[in-house]
């Protein structure tokens, strides 16, 4: 098998295979839309490229017959899209025949054809992220960053964790057992990486890409087929992706069918579920509702099962230096992007007495007010707030804001903002509520997924990161922040977090906020509490994808010189 795709590649997979060991900053690909990075007409040619996808069928040359797709951008607007309808029993059975021939080119063609996607995926940034945006409700420069290079970055991670993992396995081994007075044993042994089967990776409607990508590009790298299954509100970024990944391929001398595409309609439960259990698919990669990824854990025994859910993200306040620079930060987390990021914050704990600042004891009222404040500051303006909150992607959020306006106190209400481009886009304003811990536990134990967050009275700090440990390891959480100039708090919160399984930021206040997950260095996930059973992306996630089929025979002994 040609290893040209392998050879264009190296230079960019030491460096990540270098990153993960160091876990440093590192990163191909540009974040910045720059004409410098990606030439001076890649954004119109984007743009007009997803553009071009709008009220026309999208082009897939693969097994199915028929259409489907009702996606609207949440910026208010039908996008009238058709895609290719497949029935899973037709997708199975072209996966089967085309991993045939992908599994026997070995390691090296499977890297090397990963990594010329994730090329082609960045040079194809543009229209991505507007397939993102349009289909999300990402602001664009989010929908650019974490639909294109952030995504791509994660690929590229999961493409080096493989590639370390089936690398430390040799092709050949020459073994000899010493026999005594009689003549060594001598064996040559060969062990080969075979692919566990056919991987299903199913999406999620708010990072498309982001999340789909570790899932889908490590099977890849690992020899597997895959079928990838967008949900329904967001089909596009992942056929834009599947296209490519075809194109590739095809031009590396395999049946495109090694990728496929699953677009359904909406309430395809039960169409996923039956797909789900089938005795051919061996691995599932799922990023949703804890009722769905604890049903496809449950059921779907033959696979190995990798699963991302709901969680409660806490931030615990203890004492500050100076209260804005930490206000500002946290206002900024509970505003981007509306708060639809599984690592949004939502519950805040702060002592019922107040916080030590270098300005005094600061109330509890005055903090939680603070917070409202730094929230309505960055949301006063629609022109600029729209950049930051992006749209609601669906209903369901809206209900919860609404639902949640019942309980505790008022602090700050959510309000519905006009887009000044896009009219009909549905824009709501985080809403904060005051709780207590004593009386409200059942309310802040459960994910409120949107721009909600609550500000909590607590008898101490240490009652706090108690909270904050507990509903990390009983209820899930991917981020725990705390607020401490106490290096004594700071310890604490160190191990409720190791209690808990969840990632810490400690005393955030400049340019880095908790809901981000940097590729090659921060670890999305730990798979230690119940909001997600794998770390995007660690040795774990790609190991159990492939396993090592040997072969001995005796052979003469060498020439020990």
């Amino acid at each position: 098998m040609n290893d040209s795709f392998f050879s264009r590649h190296e230079q960019t997979l030491n460096g990540a295979l270098n990153a993960i060991r160091t876990r440093g900053y590192w990163s191909p690909f540009n974040e910045m839309p720059s004409p410098r990075a990606y030439g001076e007409t890649a954004a119109a040619e984007g743009e007009s490229a997803f553009k071009a996808h709008i009220g026309r069928p999208f082009e897939l040359d693969q097994p199915g017959s028929g259409t489907v797709g009702e996606e609207r951008s949440p910026f208010g607007f039908a996008l009238n899209i058709s895609y290719p309808k497949a029935e899973p029993d037709a997708l199975i059975a072209a996966a089967q025949k085309a991993q045939t021939h992908y599994r026997k080119a070995g390691p090296k063609a499977w890297i090397g054809v990963s990594l010329e996607i994730v090329a082609r995926l960045n040079r194809a940034s543009f229209e991505i992220a507007h397939s993102v945006m349009h289909t999300t409700g990402q602001a664009f420069m989010m929908a650019f960053q974490a639909g294109g290079p952030h995504a791509q970055d994660r690929a590229l991670e999961a493409i080096a964790y493989a590639w370390d993992a089936m690398r430390d396995v040799p092709e050949t081994a020459y073994w000899e057992k010493p026999q005594g007075k009689n003549p060594p044993l001598a064996m040559e042994k060969r062990f080969t990486i075979v692919p566990r089967g056919i991987g299903l990776v199913i999406g999620c409607c708010t990072f498309p890409t982001w999340n789909s990508y570790p899932g889908l590009f490590a099977d890849l790298a690992t020899g597997n087929g895959v079928i990838v299954k967008p949900h329904p509100a967001a089909i596009l970024p992942l056929a834009i992706t599947v296209r490519i990944a075809r194109q590739v391929l095809e031009e590396a001398g395999f049946d495109p069918n090694v990728v496929t595409l699953l677009a359904t309609a909406p309430n395809d439960g039960a169409l996923v579920q039956s797909l789900a259990t089938r005795d051919e698919i061996r691995l599932i990669d799922f990023t949703g509702s804890t009722a769905n990824g604890d049903w496809l854990e449950t059921h779907a025994r033959q696979a190995q099962v990798y699963t991302e859910k709901a969680g409660v993200n806490q931030i615990v306040i203890d004492s500050a230096d100076e209260l804005k620079p930490m206000v500002r930060n946290i206002a900024f987390s509970l505003a981007l992007y509306s708060g639809q990021m599984c690592t949004a914050p939502q519950n805040i704990y702060v002592p019922r007495e107040g916080i030590k600042t270098s300005e005094g004891t600061i109330s509890f009222d005055d903090v939680a007010q603070a917070f409202a404040d730094a929230v309505q500051k960055l949301t006063a303006d629609p022109a600029k707030a729209v950049e930051l909150t992006g749209a609601i992607q669906n209903k369901g959020v809206l209900e919860r804001i609404e639902q949640v306006s019942a309980y505790g106190a008022p602090l700050l209400d959510s309000v519905t903002l006009q887009h000044p481009t896009y009219p009909e886009a549905k824009v709501s304003t985080p809403i904060l509520r005051k709780l207590d811990a004593g009386r409200d536990e059942p309310i802040f134990t459960q994910e409120w997924f949107g721009p909600i967050a609550f500000v909590i009275a607590t008898d101490s700090t240490g009652q706090s990161l108690e909270l904050a440990g507990r509903i990390a390891r009983t209820r899930g959480a991917l981020t725990l922040s705390v607020y401490s100039t106490d290096e004594q708090t700071l310890d604490a919160a160190s191990e409720a977090a190791v209690i808990g399984g969840v990632a810490l930021s400690i005393n955030l206040t400049g340019g880095v906020f908790v809901n981000q997950s940097s590729a090659f260095s921060d670890f999305h996930a730990t798979g230690a509490n119940p909001a997600a059973n794998a770390s995007l992306s660690d040795a774990a996630f790609v190991a159990n994808r492939f396993r090592v089929v040997q072969s001995r025979r005796h052979v003469p002994q060498r020439d020990p010189a």
